[in-house]
């Protein structure tokens, strides 16, 4: 059970961290993660996602944009990454900018180049981007000093798939 608390408030800063960096609304302070439960000796929970804004939380269930859930999905499998597999090198994310805004695309974007300068130093890291935004692609490449080059999959005159490597423009 301290176990549970532990890395439930780990999760839950990595999450305040991640959110408030990436994060460009202005009617969502953070996020957390919460767990029905939690304290009664009970060894099954039930999670659900709160939004914060000055200092009053609410279940974001039903009470946000399909940007806002798109995005609060996106940072809890990064805080989750981050709490339980620190030694994880690999991160796959497929379609991260779908629902959302200009404004957050370009801080998931920068959010994005900062976590892999950050783990720039461990051997083992990648990072797989599934996507068809061509200017998130873009924004990636000339945020980050990492990220020259990209996969591109398509279909010749006989639907067999080609894999390309193209450079990021």
């Amino acid at each position: 059970m301290k176990f549970h608390a532990i890395k439930m408030e780990e999760i839950n800063q990595n999450l305040n961290y991640l959110w408030g960096r990436t994060y460009q609304g202005t009617d969502i302070d953070t996020i957390s993660i919460r767990a029905d439960g939690e304290g009664t000796g009970a060894r099954t929970y039930n999670y659900r996602v709160c939004m914060i804004k000055d200092s009053v939380e609410m279940d974001m269930r039903g009470r946000c944009s399909a940007g806002q859930k798109c995005l609060a999905s996106i940072l809890i499998r990064l805080a989750l990454a981050d709490s339980f597999s620190a030694h994880c090198g690999i991160m796959a994310l497929d379609e991260p900018t779908t629902n959302l805004d200009k404004e957050n695309i370009d801080a998931l974007s920068q959010s994005l180049c900062e976590l892999i300068n950050e783990r720039r130093s461990q051997s083992n890291f990648q990072l797989i981007v599934i996507t068809h935004d061509e200017d998130f692609l873009s924004r990636l490449g000339q945020t980050s000093n990492s990220l020259d080059w990209y996969f591109r999959v398509s279909r010749d005159a006989r639907q067999r798939s080609i894999i390309e490597r193209e450079r990021i423009k």
